[in-house]
């Protein structure tokens, strides 16, 4: 519709004997025999705008689509691409695990089989790539891709993961053409196996909601699942739009996919609030990057101070010629020692000074458009002037302690390779002069074990204090060297190499300790999961983590204080108060019990007394406090067993919140279903709760409206 465009030619074979230019439009028939299209060629000659205007390229060219699965089908004398050799070991793999034999038909079956060879090769190179299913992007592709595969899989009536079975003979299949499925064919199974164990736990919920769906769409004889539904199953099971779309389009019934995105934007605006005045401040740095004119120089590397000239700048996202005290403002400038937050790195602060008292303090340096590196700073004094000549001066402890995280992470990459495989890869970092994060593929929890051990081999090349070495490379001597890149990174001609140890040699841009005694010690502070296959390390180094040493230290020794012991002998202590406590609590949990439940005397037998007769039985609300959940339905079951036929609400206020379980004798529950009463109730305390017609709880937190809840158990039988 629009974008280059222009005439194009196609190539088609033909299936059989008796080739009849006559018949080239018609279908091939159900044995797949008769003419197929095999190769498409567009030459490029124009570009169509959205109103149909055709403009002529500067650089015409011929976009050929040839076919390799269709060629290698031909070859090989089959009429489907998916019986040729690059797929059809795949369509046998997943035949092999569903235990149904593959007829190369168009029944339901053998779609399923295909759609799970189809997609289990698009993950396996997906992630091969570094892209990790996710909820936005390409990684929303990669997610899209895999669930639609996994749900094939269930219609086939596999019960147990599958996928990454069928992404790892992905590897083996063409791992010798493609070596880096191989060299991550263990984070591609991790990720493929963890991706369907996570949507298998909703699933079954999902197209359980789209079949009562699909049930109230044919009793109210519409054809159309509403937005909001379709949005419900995304946001709720984890079912993409394109996934419900299909499903529906098998029971016989379309999406409202304006409704749909309606509701997803909605979401979108309550989630991520609004964005107004991107494009303006985008504007501004593409004309402030205009205005440089000049290749700009880093010169940050090896000074931290420079002598520069103000080229343009920006104040209120507006280019101006000067700026004042107290004015924010964007400048750009030939060259600088400041470095822009990039690769994980955050940017640099400083000072900068000039004529006439003029000092501006830079709060942070970006890469705006074209790479150039964008000054955010304050007037603090004086008046800037377009053209001005200035001093450069970077804050050299914040650079310092920048640099430290910033080596330490390189260190932490090394030694999570060295304790889980190679597979641990880096996904994301931040670095900044406080702390380091750094993001890494694995499938599961790091035990404490692995940390002790992560930061053992870190701190043990800090004590080796070796020099830490960069260069500058051309691209494929860096790659013989060995030096790692990060997936998905786009890197030029020639790269920065920097070295750490003989087993760390990485491309990196970033600014670096001169040796690794520089940054002193490396502390972890928390591991956790960020994503599916993904986990992050957050860490310190030199002062701050000398200093988070000490204070723990000091907390350690306030409570060996409080415990009245040495702080050696805390652990054992805190042990034998926990283990005292346990028992108190038991005791306690039973007290209750006994009471609640009639063990001191009176009990069961006395909250009956507030019963009153219903259709069929009777009913009865009862409130007893500090209840826990397992005596809370106990007394509940009780009382409607002393009644006889009964529906009974226990309303129970333990630990600031209102629980609510309501009872019902299955011979009443057709009448008056556990689940509807028990919503009434929870609605007068602000909660919610369901369950099954003969027995259902709720919660809430109004606990002034406790006793409300059971006025509106009453009220239901009165409206009934």
């Amino acid at each position: 519709d629009t974008g280059p465009c222009g005439p194009c030619t196609e190539i088609h074979f033909f299936h059989g004997d008796n080739a009849d230019p006559a018949t080239l439009c018609d279908e091939p028939t159900p044995d797949g025999k008769g003419w197929m299209e095999i190769w498409n060629l567009v030459f490029m000659q124009y570009d169509r705008a959205a109103n149909g205007t055709l403009t002529p390229l500067p650089k015409p060219c011929v976009d050929t689509g040839m076919g390799l699965e269709r060629i290698s089908a031909v070859l090989q004398g089959k009429t489907s691409n998916y019986d040729a050799d690059l797929l059809r070991a795949l369509v046998d793999k997943a035949s092999l695990i569903s235990g149904k034999p593959y007829t190369a038909s168009m029944g339901d079956d053998d779609v399923s089989m295909r759609v799970i060879a189809d997609h289990a090769r698009t993950a396996a190179f997906l992630i091969a790539e570094g892209i990790f299913p996710d909820k936005s992007g390409r990684e929303y592709v990669l997610r899209r891709v895999m669930r639609r595969a996994i749900r094939h899989g269930h219609r086939l009536g596999i019960a147990k993961p599958f996928l990454h079975e069928v992404a790892l003979l992905v590897c083996t299949m063409m791992g010798e053409a493609y070596p880096e499925l191989l060299a991550r064919k263990e984070v591609i199974a991790n990720v493929c196996e963890q991706e369907e164990v996570r949507f298998r736990q909703t699933i079954e919920r999902g197209l359980g909601m789209l079949d009562e769906q699909a049930s109230l769409m044919q009793s109210a004889g519409k054809m159309v699942l509403s937005g909001d539904v379709a949005f419900r199953l995304y946001d709720t099971f984890g079912f993409p739009l394109d996934l419900t779309q299909v499903i529906a389009q098998e029971r016989g019934f379309t999406v409202d996919e304006p409704g749909y995105e309606a509701a997803l934007n909605a979401a979108r605006e309550r989630s991520e609030g609004s964005k107004v005045g991107d494009a303006a401040v985008e504007s501004v740095q593409r004309e402030l990057a205009d205005a440089l004119g000049v290749p700009q120089e880093f010169v940050g590397y090896g000074h931290l101070v420079a002598a520069g000239t103000i080229k343009a700048l920006a104040v209120a996202g507006k280019r101006v010629a000067g700026a004042g005290p107290g004015d924010s403002l964007l400048f750009v400038s030939p060259n600088t020692p400041f470095y822009a937050e990039s690769g994980g790195q955050m940017g640099d602060v400083g000072v900068v000074t000039g004529p006439g008292g003029l000092q501006l303090r830079v709060t942070g340096v970006t890469k705006g458009p074209l790479g150039v590196f964008m000054h955010h700073a304050r007037v603090e004094s004086g008046e800037l002037r377009e053209g001005g000549s200035v001093q450069f001066a970077v804050d050299e402890a914040t650079r310092n302690a920048t640099r430290r995280n910033h080596s330490a992470t390189h260190l932490l990459h090394w030694a999570l390779r060295a304790t889980l495989g190679e597979h641990a890869t880096q996904k994301g970092s931040l670095v900044g002069p406080e702390r380091l994060r750094f993001d890494f593929s694995h499938g599961a929890s790091l035990s404490q074990a692995e940390l002790f051990q992560l930061e053992d081999l870190v701190n043990a090349k800090i004590r080796e204090n070796a020099p830490v070495q960069t260069e500058v490379l051309p691209i494929a001597e860096a790659r013989a060297k060995g030096a790692v890149a990060m997936f998905g990174e786009k890197y030029g001609d020639s790269v920065r190499v920097l070295t750490m140890t003989a087993d760390s040699v990485e491309l990196c841009g970033g600014t670096h300790a001169s040796a690794l005694g520089d940054i002193a010690i490396f502390k972890i502070l928390s591991e956790s999961g960020v994503a599916a296959g993904v986990r992050r390390i957050e860490a310190l180094t030199g002062a701050p983590a000398f200093t988070y040493m000490r204070e723990t230290e000091a907390k350690l020794i306030q409570v060996a204080r409080s415990l009245k012991s040495a702080p050696a002998e805390v652990v054992e202590r805190v042990e034998k108060l926990v283990a005292r406590e346990r028992v108190l609590e038991k005791e306690l949990t039973d007290t209750k019990r006994a009471l609640a439940l009639g063990g001191s005397g009176g009990g069961a037998g006395d909250l009956t007394a507030g019963a009153f007769d219903v259709t069929g039985g009777r009913a009865l609300a009862v409130r007893v406090d500090g209840l826990d959940a397992a005596a809370h339905r106990e007394l509940a079951e009780q009382l409607r067993d002393k009644l006889g036929n009964a529906a009974v609400l226990v309303t129970s206020v333990t630990a600031g919140k209102v629980q609510l379980v309501v009872a019902v004798t299955k011979s009443l529950s057709a009448t008056y279903k556990a689940g509807d009463l028990v919503k009434r109730s929870a609605a007068a305390v602000g909660g919610s709760g369901g369950g099954r017609p003969d027995m259902a709880q709720a919660g809430g937190t109004d606990v002034a409206n406790a006793d409300a809840a059971m006025d509106a158990f009453r009220t239901a039988f009165a409206v009934s």
